[in-house]
């Protein structure tokens, strides 16, 4: 299986890329993450399968190999940042909760988006 290591990864964007072993950029979704993994820093090297996507290459069957130590888990968000990032949460809460209201459940894939921005907030705020 191929390796390499994430050149950038957003979760507010659900995406990001590898800079994989034999030079290619290889497009990396947040639904591909393994289990249990709800981002990934640059750095962190990857073992992966590839397909062809829309947009290229894509990462499958992604398994961590090697993740860089962690800096930012030992410290919370700025007050003003996690204000900023509720406050969103409550904007994207409010949209699905529309949605419900009218029988209109989120796709999957936004479910999977939302869930991953809430154990995020959770995480930053059980970070003591």
């Amino acid at each position: 299986m191929p390796t390499g290591r994430v050149k950038w990864f957003s979760l507010e964007k659900g995406f990001g890329f590898i800079a994989s072993d034999e030079g290619e950029d290889v497009y990396l979704a947040a639904t591909s993450l393994p289990a249990g993994v709800t981002s990934v820093k640059p750095g962190t090297k990857l073992e992966f399968g590839v397909a062809d996507g829309r947009r290229g290459p894509q990462a499958l069957s992604i398994r961590v190999i090697d993740a860089p130590p962690s800096l930012v888990a030992n410290s919370r968000a700025s007050h003003d940042d996690l204000a900023a990032m509720i406050e969103d949460t409550i904007k994207i809460l409010d949209k699905v909760s529309n949605g419900l209201r009218h029988s209109r459940y989120p796709t999957q894939v936004e479910a999977e988006r939302l869930g991953k921005v809430l154990r995020g907030i959770a995480s930053q705020l059980d970070n003591q």
